[in-house]
């Protein structure tokens, strides 16, 4: 009987100790949670106030100026770079040339390689990311905001801690120690986000997990050599840490693509199959040694979704496509874009329009006032250069096999079908009266049609012979009389289209020709665009403004850069921006020349940019100041941004060119002058040696003693 009561007390007491335990792991929980709702009332008070601040201080912009003269006026997207330091004492050396463009908006979503990278925040809006650029959405306002402070892909791979709010750096880590880049992160929840896990895109998927506060690594595991799609902590347990993908000991789903925790501390993922898997912890000791402490094994399968219906939620697509809806009322295109690498490339004459084609076979018509998609066509193959008609009523497409494709622009209705050899075409150009088209081939020629009905019927008119490699870039005169070509091995050759399309062997003959377009990448009003030691391959793309002020330059670099026109001194300063992060591949200007668009290669992205024109006064030793401040995408109106005023300081006309951050100017490369570059020396065959010849001393770049420094 004794040893009846013993083992029943015991049994209490172990009853008891469980008890106890599961009492303190809801307590716990409980508040977790509060400190989770505390957390979004702060940020959503925070947004509250940086919005009221922003609000009287237009206001008080608005008031007329006491000192005689009108302040200059300047847009800016809401954006911020910040390193999270002073920024007293911080300058950077600018030549006034040019003008500046901001990054206006950005287009698109990466979701074709990339995981977990959807997001809302307690604000409403949906974060994401395109190429560099961090976009943070509010659907209801139909507005932007955009964190810069990502650098290109090729840098040293590293890790941003951000405020969401304020847009500001807190904290950067891991550079020097991650490899290829960086594929999934998460915040530890049980301790309010101290702890940072990251899983880096080396063979063996290093897991390191980091105090970013101390900037200190505090454990390191080799995961897997397969891939690894997305990482977690539990809940509860700042100590257990789950990672999926590729391989993770369970042959049930081929891929596991994302993972969550479920209240009771279970999983939940989403498979390649379709599936959503609840997995519970197993209870089984793990083997000894190095690694893993621990699995989950599948519970339950769910054969449908089992939360409320109305709940509104984000997805994100291999498709670049972001979606949000409900189950009942069906989901809505948030973001889209191409799924390939972007080239082809056309702005509308007269109209706010701009179209792109990709190698994902895609042709999309872009309206560049509310940043929305036109119309969108599958073409049969992939789209590689296009062009429209004066008339802005045809739009004609090269593909990759030498056929090309005239389309209505206002139906996407095929209007015309031609075959041009049976290589890549690479460049299609309209005469200035839209009477002649130019179909530049990788076969070595171009060839050339006449065109009637405002661009629904074409015959062919003749063929531009004497290329020894493929075409690359090619204007026609404004007269329709002539035609300026580039090709793979540096030639410019000029063509009397008059006369049998012959070529002109005098180049002096060429020299006052006027160009209707400026897209050529070597010639005589260009040569300064060129870097020292470039290969030839390094200039992707060019245009000339229509008001035949600018340059705008897309190069092998992640760079967008801007040139005063004409061009033609070596080593010729430039503005250089980062927004892309990878090679871009063209770029052109709207009609009106009030925004430059430019496309991306690996980064599928399409980049819009304001161009800002300024009047300042200089005086002898002056400083122009940068404004920090915020600016404001207007409310009233879908993805227009609301002016700030900016005081001027000084006499000289000049431009500046800014990322859409608000930040100015900062040590990552946003905005800086790009003053050393050397061009070709010739407007003949060039080869790539060419390029590393010196300038004279008196055509070389201004002195950095007079330079205006511009403070941060």
């Amino acid at each position: 009987m004794d040893g009846f009561a013993g083992s029943l007390d015991d049994s209490i007491s172990a009853a008891s100790a469980s008890d106890v335990q599961d009492r303190l792991s809801s307590l716990e929980l409980r508040m977790q949670q509060q400190e989770d709702e505390l957390a979004v009332l702060k940020a959503a008070l925070a947004d509250v106030l940086r919005r009221l601040t922003h609000s009287e201080d237009t206001a008080t912009s608005k008031k007329p100026s006491g000192k005689g003269h009108n302040p200059l006026r300047e847009a800016y997207s809401m954006s911020c770079i910040a390193n999270g330091g002073s920024r007293n004492g911080d300058y950077i050396k600018m030549f006034l040339r040019g003008r500046p463009i901001t990054m206006y908006i950005p287009y698109g979503y990466r979701g074709r390689d990339c995981r977990a990278n959807v997001y809302l925040l307690p604000t409403g809006e949906s974060v994401y990311f395109i190429a560099s650029v961090v976009v943070l959405f509010n659907c209801e306002e139909r507005t932007q905001r955009h964190y810069l402070g990502h650098t290109d892909c090729p840098l040293q791979p590293h890790v941003r801690v951000w405020d969401s709010v304020t847009l500001s750096t807190l904290q950067l880590i891991g550079m020097g120690t991650f490899e290829r880049g960086v594929g999934s992160l998460a915040f530890s929840k049980a301790d309010s986000g101290t702890h940072l896990a990251v899983v880096d895109d080396s063979n063996e998927h290093m897991l390191t997990v980091w105090d970013w506060q101390k900037k200190s690594r505090i454990a390191e595991l080799k995961t897997t050599n397969e891939s690894v799609f997305a990482v977690e902590f539990h809940p509860t347990d700042t100590s257990t840490i789950v990672t999926c993908g590729k391989g993770h000991k369970h042959e049930k789903p081929k891929f596991v693509q994302c993972l969550a925790f479920l209240s009771t501390g279970d999983i939940v993922t989403g498979d390649s199959v379709g599936f959503l898997l609840v997995w519970s912890r197993s209870t089984s000791e793990p083997p000894p040694g190095k690694g893993s402490k621990g699995a989950y094994q599948i519970s339950r399968q769910l054969k449908a979704h089992e939360g409320r219906k109305g709940e509104q939620f984000l997805v994100g697509t291999s498709r670049n496509f972001i979606l949000r809806g409900t189950f009942n009322d069906g989901f809505q295109v948030e973001v889209q874009g191409h799924t390939d690498e972007l080239w082809g490339l056309a702005a509308h004459p007269f109209k706010d329009l701009f179209l792109t084609c990709a190698q994902d076979r895609q042709v999309c018509l872009w309206n560049s006032v509310d940043h929305s998609l036109e119309w969108t066509r599958l073409l049969d193959e992939s789209g590689h250069c296009a062009d429209f008609h004066p008339s802005g009523a045809v739009v004609v497409i090269g593909t990759h096999s030498g056929k090309w494709y005239a389309l209505d622009a206002e139906t996407r209705d095929l209007v015309a079908i031609h075959t041009d050899g049976n290589e890549q075409l690479s460049v299609m150009r309209y005469s200035a009266d839209g009477t002649l088209l130019a179909v530049g081939s990788h076969d070595n020629f171009i060839y050339l049609y006449s065109v009637s009905e405002k661009g629904k019927k074409y015959s062919r008119y003749g063929k531009c012979t004497g290329h020894s490699s493929y075409i690359t870039h090619l204007d026609w005169s404004h007269d329709n009389n002539f035609i300026m070509s580039n090709s793979g091995d540096y030639e410019i050759l000029y063509w009397d289209v008059v006369n049998s399309c012959r070529l002109i062997r005098n180049r002096s003959d060429c020299k006052d020709i006027d160009w209707a377009t400026y897209t050529c990448v070597l010639g005589f009003h260009v040569f300064g665009v060129w870097p020292e030691g470039s290969d030839g391959t390094d200039i992707n793309a060019l245009m000339r403004s229509h008001n035949r002020n600018m340059i705008a330059l897309a190069d092998d670099f992640c760079k967008l850069h801007l040139f005063q026109y004409p061009c033609s001194r070596p080593k010729a300063p430039s503005h250089q921006y980062t927004a892309h992060s990878s090679h871009v591949t063209n770029v052109t200007f709207l009609h009106g020349d009030s925004h430059v668009v430019s496309t991306g290669g690996k980064d599928t992205s399409i980049m819009q940019w304001r161009v800002v024109e300024r009047t300042l006064s200089l005086g002898a030793g002056e400083a122009l100041p940068l404004s920090l401040g915020e600016g404001l995408l207007h409310n009233s109106a879908p993805w227009t941004s609301c002016p700030l005023q900016v005081q001027a300081t000084t006499p000289t006309e000049s431009s500046r060119l800014l990322p859409s951050s608000s930040a100015g100017p900062t040590s990552n490369g946003q905005v800086q002058s790009s003053p050393d570059s050397t061009p070709p020396p010739s407007d003949s065959t060039l080869s790539p040696e060419d390029s590393l010849e010196q300038p004279s001393d008196d055509l070389a770049t201004p002195s950095e003693d007079h330079a205006p420094s511009f403070p941060l």
